[in-house]
């Protein structure tokens, strides 16, 4: 995980603004309280210019996950869409990670946000393999943690919503620790849910297998778009409950996001499973050649970065 990268500008409440001054104050809720919903949004470099990934899927599923906060962002879809385009062109990043983000501001500091206003701002900087290029290549070692998935009728996992996230973080710290590159967390009854920040599938006799939404994980992106292509490429795609078992057993498996892009696994607890293999190589392999504009039966996925001048 590279650090952040300053870039020239971030986008913030409908305006283009200097990267150091994109401040809040300290008082702000979602500092707080965790009341705040991010995406995780990828472009990058084709043979055709600088395209972002899924972007208007992104950006409905930042305004659904507000919705079940019962927050309203004040952009639309289509503000913030254009918004997140031109910012990628002013900062002239043939390839970066997005991040749009909106949180309740300053105001009351109670529980309800009651009349706080909503803050949005989106930023974008260079961002590398989210696991390390040698995950990409090689898998990475993971740990089935002994934090427990939060279940969705306690907070909605299908909001990627700000405080979800302290999960996922005690999660992954706790795998760090062991020497772990991620974390797989249970759910109550003890199925694979999701890890700290992907989803996860195995592969087992040929067959591409993935937990359900039921699970309490959030809707991925890249896990849907990984379900329709391997569909595409002839592969069985079941949804099933599955346990740590299921994880030691299988022939292949992998995690998906955003960032993580396909990241084959190595290792669970101890468990090898080895290299990449046909499968997850075959799916990464078509993935990246989805985003990154070489395969045109996908284009409708890929929106094009027009430069452009920063307004002052």
């Amino acid at each position: 995980m590279a650090d952040l990268q300053a870039t020239e500008k971030i986008w913030m409440n409908g305006e283009f603004v200097d990267w150091a001054d994109a401040t809040v104050h300290v008082g702000v809720h979602g500092l707080h309280y965790g009341s705040g919903v991010f995406e995780g949004i990828r472009a990058y470099e084709t043979a055709k210019g600088t395209a972002i990934f899924r972007l208007g899927d992104h950006i409905q599923r930042l305004h659904d996950s507000a919705r079940l906060l019962r927050m309203t962002i004040p952009y639309s879809v289509e503000d913030l869409r254009k918004a997140s385009l031109e910012l990628v062109g002013v900062n002239k990043l043939p390839s970066c990670y997005v991040r749009p983000i909106a949180f309740y501001g300053y105001g009351s500091l109670g529980v309800p946000p009651r009349d706080n206003p909503v803050c949005t701002a989106i930023m974008c900087w260079p961002w590398g393999a989210y696991l390390g290029e040698e995950g990409m290549t090689r898998g990475v070692r993971v740990k089935i943690s002994s934090w427990v998935r939060m279940p969705s009728n306690v907070v909605p996992h299908a909001s990627k919503a700000c405080g979800l996230y302290l999960n996922s973080m005690l999660a992954v710290q706790e795998a760090a620790l062991g020497g772990y590159e991620e974390a797989i967390l249970l759910t109550e009854k003890g199925y694979i849910a999701d890890c700290s920040g992907e989803n996860v599938f195995i592969v087992k006799d040929g067959v591409v297998y993935t937990p359900p939404l039921e699970t309490g994980i959030l809707h991925g992106i890249t896990r849907n778009t990984v379900m329709e292509l391997a569909v595409s490429l002839g592969y069985e795609v079941k949804v099933e409950n599955l346990t740590r078992a299921d994880l030691y057993l299988a022939d292949e498996a992998f995690m998906t996001g955003t960032a993580a892009e396909v990241t084959p696994v190595r290792e669970v607890d101890d468990y090898l499973i080895g290299d990449p293999g046909p499968v997850t190589l075959a799916l990464q392999r078509a993935y990246l050649d989805i985003v990154q504009g070489r395969d045109d039966r996908w284009a409708s996925w890929l929106e094009y970065v027009t430069p452009a001048r920063a307004k002052a």
